[in-house]
């Protein structure tokens, strides 16, 4: 994939699907590490911007902590701060509620083939689901157990 602005426009689209996702995942856990590893990527190939911290909204146990502002094309993203993060970035504050990221139309499979192609992974097979399987609601004798006996009528 190039690395115009095109191609960033368009993972800058994955990514906010796939977050979108994972915020509503049951395993969110393999969405928000695509989404890491990108973003990761693309601050280190100068792609993507860090544009400071904010309070998350999320505190967590009962302490508030700060999130890392990123800016990919034309969508702004938060993830996890690291210690230089903290160090070198400015502090923006409380997250402005009012600013909302472009609404892409993308499936997620679409977007985690972008966001894997990008990354040169490889996307793990897919489980196959066990799909169990229904006996008729008419039951024959050949279909019963071998020690059924047919009442006899008087």
């Amino acid at each position: 994939m190039k690395k115009n602005g095109e191609s960033i426009k368009q993972i800058g689209q994955a990514l906010f699907i796939v977050n979108r996702h994972a915020k509503t995942a049951l395993e969110p856990s393999q969405l928000y590490h695509l989404k890491n590893e990108t973003m990761r990527k693309l601050i280190k190939e100068k792609q993507a911007k860090k544009i400071g911290l904010h309070y998350s909204n999320n505190p967590k146990k009962s302490r508030q902590h700060s999130v890392l502002l990123v800016q990919v094309g034309d969508y702004y993203f938060h993830s996890p701060p690291n210690k230089e993060d903290i160090k070198s970035l400015p502090h923006l504050g409380k997250l402005d509620e009012s600013y909302r990221n472009p609404k892409p139309t993308l499936s997620l499979k679409k977007a985690k083939d972008i966001l894997f192609h990008y990354l040169h992974w490889t996307q793990p097979k897919p489980k196959q689901k066990h799909r169990p399987t229904y006996q008729s609601a008419v039951q024959t004798p050949s279909t019963l157990s071998p020690f059924y006996h047919k009442r006899k009528r008087r």
